[in-house]
């Protein structure tokens, strides 16, 4: 079988733990990664969870990151500089992308094709070939450019999905895990992957206590 992973690229606006938990959840699931990982995005990685980040010892800085072995994961990391990597080309088969957390420089980039560097170039691509991208926007308030920018990514057929957790399951109560692992299973709601990150609101008040 044709391998075909999903893209996930992580850019430098705080919560990386969303992008962590997507992680996880896809190798769970079973389906291959592609990762990208911008240079600010190896800062906020570094002051959020005090793991570097290397292109050298990518696999090691994976796992630490992630908190878990990688064994049996399959995944390939292509730095964020090689714009002649895979996933800079509409022929590379991958299932799409998703851009946890997406900062404002990050979707401004992707919004006008600048290409700046590979996540923004995979992105672009997977805009123009029409596969499911989705752009994970964690930065608040919000300017007006930023507003235009996710305006024209969705005009352009990307999914905007804020990082707003919901409070299904414990409300005040819940951990930082919980709040965490909902906008991931978003994300992954709107990939069409499979997932148990939460509870699913029943109809029912008061059912997940």
């Amino acid at each position: 079988m044709q391998r075909k992973p999903w893209v996930v690229g992580v850019s430098g606006a705080s919560g990386t733990p969303y992008a962590a938990a997507v992680i996880r959840a896809l190798f769970d699931a079973g389906e291959a990664v592609d990762l990208v990982v911008s240079r600010a995005a190896r800062l906020t990685v570094l002051d959020e969870t005090g793991v570097s980040f290397r292109d050298a010892h990518w696999k090691d800085d994976l796992a630490a990151w992630l908190g878990r072995p990688l064994d049996g994961a399959d995944v390939t990391h292509w730095p964020a500089g090689d714009l002649a990597a895979g996933p800079s080309s509409g022929s590379y088969p991958v299932k799409g992308m998703l851009v946890v957390p997406a900062s404002t420089a990050a979707c401004a980039g992707i919004a006008i094709g600048l290409s700046k560097d590979l996540l923004q170039r995979a992105a672009e691509v997977n805009l123009k070939e029409r596969r499911p991208v989705v752009v994970v926007p964690r930065e608040t308030p919000v300017t007006r450019s930023h507003l235009e920018h996710l305006i024209a990514l969705h005009d352009a057929g990307a999914v905007i999905l804020p990082a707003s957790p919901g409070f299904y399951a414990a409300g005040a109560a819940a951990t930082a895990a919980q709040l965490v692992d909902f906008v991931a299973g978003k994300i992954l709601d709107a990939a069409g992957v499979s997932h148990s990150l939460f509870t699913r609101w029943s109809g029912e008040l008061g059912h997940s206590r």
